[in-house]
């Protein structure tokens, strides 16, 4: 009765049971990393909303302000698009995108036993929802929102904290898919 209780504990953990061939059970993986995924995403989020807060509050209509000569500025600008601006015409299909990302975070997260894959996907997270917020409340419209954006580097987009968090997180998910880390916390050998 014991060892039914043991097995169905390690069932209901996701641990691997021996195969019929006499295989080992796989090592506990331990907890998931939910909490960690939260505090990251929500981190993300909150310094995202404040910053946008601020510029359009003390920055928006005025001239930009130099931080490190032309080289990097702080100008606020509304970008119904993607990166770069592209897509203005799409401010829907970018909004339904960032929600099927939520989405599909929030599915992963069921599965994530990984701290390092807890915060890339937190970034992620939280990025997704700082420019949804902004697709879904901001002018014009409900869906049809313009993100608030005002990091400026000479030669390059206008971009927020939301993008930063979205491109560190991405890079983070590709540096642990090459190092062949799942979000299971298990590691692959190809």
């Amino acid at each position: 009765m014991a060892e039914d209780d043991a097995q169905q504990g390690d069932e209901q953990r996701g641990d691997e049971q021996p195969g019929e061939a006499g295989q080992s059970p796989a090592p506990a993986r331990g907890r998931r990393r939910i909490p960690v995924l939260v505090a990251v995403a929500a981190l993300a989020l909150v310094l995202d909303l404040v910053s946008k807060l601020v510029v359009v509050a003390e920055l928006e209509n005025h001239a930009p302000i130099e931080v490190l000569g032309s080289w990097l500025q702080l100008n606020v600008i509304r970008n119904a698009g993607a990166a770069f601006g592209v897509g203005e015409a799409l401010t829907i299909v970018l909004t339904v995108i960032a929600a099927t990302v939520v989405v599909v975070i929030a599915r992963l997260a069921r599965k994530l036993y990984s701290t390092p894959w807890a915060i890339a996907l937190g970034l992620l997270l939280g990025g997704a929802c700082g420019n949804l917020t902004d697709r879904i409340f901001r002018a014009p419209g409900v869906f049809q929102g313009a993100v608030v954006d005002f990091i400026a580097p000479k030669h390059f987009a206008v971009f927020n904290l939301a993008d930063s968090a979205i491109v560190c997180g991405g890079v983070l998910i590709v540096l642990l898919s090459f190092r062949g880390l799942d979000p299971d916390g298990t590691v692959h050998r190809d």
